[in-house]
This record gives C-alpha cells, structure tokens and sequence, in this order.
C-alpha cells in the first residue's frame, strides 16, 4: 500500500513513517509512565452500592467526589506534564468548579507552578500541548499573563514552521483532543486570531484524512483507514472517537459564536452524535470496536464518558435534541456508574493504545478519571437546567 494517496495529497507512506518515529503516543520515558497513571489489580474489592443515577446535583456530586477523591489520593505527589495527567487536570478543575472543592483546582495549580506554565517538551506534538488547556482555565480564573505566556511563546515559534500537506501535524484522530481546545483557548485570552486560523487548518487537515463520511466516525490514523473488525465493518476505536467529540465541545466552548468556521464543528458534533447514538449498547455504554459490540465482552468507560459529557454538552448548549438524546445521556452515566468500585476506583478504562484492546474490569487510568469527571460537571449543569419533578427526586433519594 505504500505510495497510496489520500485526501489533499497526504501520502500513506509519510503517516506509516510518522507512526514509526520515537515520539509517538505511548512511547514516552520510563519516568511518564509510573504506576500512577494507572493499574489493573488482580482484587479491585467491591463495586459501590451507595450511588444512584439520577440526574440530580446530590447524586451526580456524589459520584464525581467519590471517584476524584480516590484519584488525587494516588497522584497528588506525582505533577506530569503527560497527555494522561493533562485529561485528568482538565477533569479536576471541571469537578473543582462543580462540587465547590478548592483541593482540586490546587492540585492542579501546584502542578502548573511545577512546571512554570510550560508545554511538554515536543514543541509541534498535540500531546504534550494537551496540558495547556489547565493553564487556560487557571488564566481565566486569574487572568495572570505568566500563565499563558509561555504557551504563547511557543505556539508563535509553531506556526513559523513549515507547512508540509504530506505530513500532518495532527495524523491521529486523539490529537484534536489534545491540541485544538488549547490553540482555541489562546485565541479567545488573546484576540489574537492567528491561533484560531492555524487550528482551523490544522483540524480540517486531520478531518480530511480520517473523516468517514458515511459511518460519521474518525478512523484512529491513517493506518486504519483500510482495517476491519470479525464482522466486516470498518473498525472505530470508542475512545479514538471520544476524544474527538469531547475535543469538538472544547473547542465549541470556546470559539467565538460569529466564527465562520463555527459551523463546520457543530455540524461535525450533530453527526457524530447521531452515529454513536444509535450504537449505543443496552448497558448505557459503548464496546472498544464501535461497529462489532459483538465481539468485545466489555464496554470501555473512558470512551464512554466522554460520549455522555460531549451529548450532555450539546444538549444544554442547545446544538443537539433533548428529547433525542436524553434517553442516551442518563443509559451512559447509569452505565458509567455500575463500574465505580466502592473505595472510587473507576473501572474498565482500556489502557494506552491506539485501537480496541485488551484490559480487565478492574483497569483504571487517569484520563478515563478526567473524561468522567467532565461528563459529571456537565449533567450537573443538565440537573440545574432540567430539575426533576420532586416525586422522582423522593424516590432518588431512596435508592
């Protein structure tokens, strides 16, 4: 297949040599890769019995600080500035803001000061510009210009490189988590539009090559593009795409509401929300492989929280249907919280990797913490938004 050419003149064999090169996902130094980031132990202990999935701040709170409570207790002496850790700060600031718990947003401001503000070490590499999205909250909420100065510094320095359409700077479907809501988010700190032009090219980049317009997926990279699952379907990794919509609604959140590009990135969401919608198992949650639930024995929590935050998203910012997708949302949390272990411990999080593999029951991983974390703040806005009725909250609160 080498020499193939896809969209815009991407050659197959530049993305086969990208994937190739040490500083890919996953192959990050020993040190970013401690225990911390997560396990999969042999006795995880029980589930939890005390939590209940009604749509009502009490029992979402509940969950969101039971599970950010066990998290913290594991990795509050261990600052990263890794793509895993960066989801996690993201969540916690969400859950630090919802449940009015100070701690959290000052784990993740001891981790900023750690690192005076700075990026990862790969200047052009999504993951390492993925914690940039923590700062940008912390500047908001003390709008510190050493807070983004050095993220600004470095994203000038990014786009005086060289354009080259063969390679991609974002050739994996996870990158338009990672980076777009940080160069979108500098923009709107800094009305400066260069960075919101450069994102819109960059992503349109991404979405050529790996959009499918027929399944309304994104294939993980270039080298999926071609793979199938046992059932002859085209094979979409659940997280691959959850990081996509939860990456839509990070930049929607952002993005000025006369953008002319804004367009495009609702439509984007509307769709991909209607494809996930209508696969969505009878447990409330998705299988790793999208379109072959069939052959996967368990679903996949992280790309399963970040559906229900991208739906609930839509749903309160008005871009998607209520009454089309609420039934999905409370399936997706109720399903989310049947693997909450009684001491916190998120389970059935699929650990690093690039396609649908294998894990146990008992995995947790600190993105898949993050992704919950956010679905959570977002049902809570729902819950203010859409009170229920006081005879379901009394039986709620029996449960």
């Amino acid at each position: 297949m080498a020499g193939k050419i896809f969209p815009k003149g991407i050659a197959y064999a530049s993305i086969c040599l990208m994937l190739a090169m040490p500083n890919m996902q996953g192959q990050l130094t020993q040190n970013e890769r401690k225990a911390e980031v997560g396990d999969a132990p042999a006795d995880p202990g029980p589930l939890a019995s005390d939590l209940s999935p009604a749509l009502e701040p009490a029992a979402i709170h509940a969950a969101m600080r039971k599970v950010a409570d066990w998290q913290t207790s594991r990795i509050k002496d261990t600052p990263s500035q890794d793509w895993t850790f960066a989801t996690l700060y993201l969540g916690l600031l969400s859950a630090s803001r919802t449940l009015h718990e100070p701690a959290y947003r000052d784990l993740v401001l001891d981790v900023a000061t750690h690192y005076g503000w700075t990026l990862g070490p790969r200047k052009q590499h999504a993951d390492d510009q993925a914690i940039g999205q923590s700062y940008l909250a912390l500047y908001r909420e003390n709008p510190d210009p050493t807070r983004i100065g050095p993220t600004r510094s470095q994203f000038d320095q990014v786009m005086e490189l060289p354009d080259d359409p063969s390679k991609p700077v974002w050739w994996w479907c996870d990158a338009l988590f990672m980076a777009p809501p940080v160069w979108t988010g500098l923009s709107e700190a800094t009305h400066d539009p260069r960075y919101l032009n450069y994102m819109h090219h960059e992503w349109q980049v991404t979405s050529d090559l790996l959009w499918d317009p027929q399944e309304h997926l994104f294939s993980r990279d270039a080298t999926y593009l071609d793979k199938h699952e046992k059932n002859g379907r085209k094979l979409f990794w659940s997280r691959g795409n959850g990081w996509v919509m939860g990456g839509l609604v990070q930049v929607l959140e952002h993005l000025p509401a006369n953008d002319p590009h804004r367009a495009f990135y609702v439509d984007k969401l509307r769709q991909m929300a209607d494809a996930v919608a209508k696969i969505q198992s009878p447990d409330g949650l998705w299988r790793p492989g999208l379109l072959d639930a069939a052959d996967y024995s368990e679903p996949e929590t992280s790309g399963s929280a970040f559906f229900v935050y991208a739906l609930a998203w839509g749903v309160n910012h008005k871009i998607l249907d209520r009454t089309r997708f609420e039934p999905v949302v409370k399936r997706g949390w109720a399903g989310l919280l049947q693997h909450v272990y009684s001491d916190g411990r998120l389970g059935c999080v699929q650990p690093i990797g690039a396609a649908p593999g294998a894990y146990t029951t008992s995995a947790s991983y600190v993105f898949g913490v993050g992704a919950f974390l956010l679905a959570g703040s977002e049902l809570d806005i729902w819950a203010q938004q859409h009170p229920a009725p006081l005879r379901h909250r009394q039986r709620a609160g029996a449960h």
